[in-house]
């Protein structure tokens, strides 16, 4: 593992698989999960297919810097966009979604990345698609995955899934990996992987627990508004993923996303809820590698 600084001073720690001369594949994890919820043999299988894997904590998560001491009035943010005026809600915003993206392009020119394919989960999906909206001319495709495009009739949670998230984890290392137990609501039904789940959690906290980012990562979501307008005019080859059983990002949120941008095609699975279990890795993978395998994408982009 490996840290760079960006032109902001925001510290990313990062990691890799696969060659340098190979095409980039950048993989953005979601809302409050560090780089190592994106598992080793996920990354291995897609570096094996050619690509130069790349994961990273984004900021206030995992071993990236954290903002601390910058509040988060999620309460006002939340009453700023529901009066529609989001200019507030940004200025109350520590950051928002475009500040996240710009951080994953710093990245990416450390590197020496001019162009990358972007994977994005979730709240990654938000930033890869704000990514793609914003430079497209540095991305060569678009994953978007278990996401949506920031409009709240699409993709709402279930009352149940969205509790389960918001209800702050115990402060202790014990609480904290029961309390990952409560992802059930939103997992696979059919493979749920708790045990998987109480062991990311244990390792997240010993990495890096902090609370105080995650409500400054939630806070540039709410902030940050609806992506639909980008999205009607996005020329970037797209791929969207969702699963059925999602009850924390609902299937419409994939669907809306795949409706808005041009030429995009929609791959909903079944088994797969807010998650991506493993054994469906072999789907999930095949469908990148094949998203990203155009003849311009297979052109090494360092």
């Amino acid at each position: 593992m490996a840290q760079i600084t960006t032109p902001e001073g925001i510290t990313l720690e990062y990691d890799t698989f696969g060659s340098a001369t190979d095409p980039a594949l950048l993989l953005v994890m979601g809302f409050g999960a560090q780089m190592i919820a994106w598992p080793v043999p996920l990354c291995e299988r897609l570096a094996s297919a050619g690509r130069f894997v790349i994961r990273f904590d984004n900021r206030d998560c995992g071993l990236s810097s954290k903002l601390d001491g910058r509040l988060a009035d999620v309460e006002a943010i939340l009453a700023a966009t529901s009066a529609g005026d989001f200019d507030r809600a940004r200025a109350l915003a520590p950051y928002t979604l475009n500040a996240m993206a710009g951080d994953g392009f710093a990245l990416l020119t450390a590197l020496g990345i001019e162009r990358a394919h972007l994977v994005g989960s979730s709240m990654g999906g938000m930033i890869a698609q704000t990514m793609a909206i914003e430079h497209p001319q540095r991305v060569a495709s678009l994953t978007s995955m278990m996401s949506n495009t920031g409009e709240p009739e699409y993709g709402q949670s279930t009352p149940e899934a969205s509790a389960a998230l918001l209800t702050p984890a115990p402060a202790d290392r014990e609480g904290y990996v029961d309390a990952a137990e409560r992802a059930v609501i939103w997992r696979s039904k059919r493979y749920p992987e708790l045990a998987a789940a109480r062991e990311l959690a244990g390792q997240s906290y010993d990495r890096g627990h902090d609370p105080a980012g995650v409500a400054r990562q939630l806070a540039a979501m709410i902030a940050s508004g609806p992506r639909a307008e980008g999205l009607r005019g996005l020329t970037v080859p797209t791929l969207v993923i969702h699963g059925l059983d999602d009850t924390l990002i609902a299937p419409s949120g994939g669907e809306r996303t795949a409706a808005l941008v041009p030429g995009a095609r929609l791959l909903l699975l079944e088994d797969m809820g807010h998650d991506r279990p493993a054994p469906l890795w072999p789907a999930i993978c095949e469908a990148i590698i094949e998203h990203t395998a155009s003849p311009a994408g297979l052109q090494p982009v360092a």
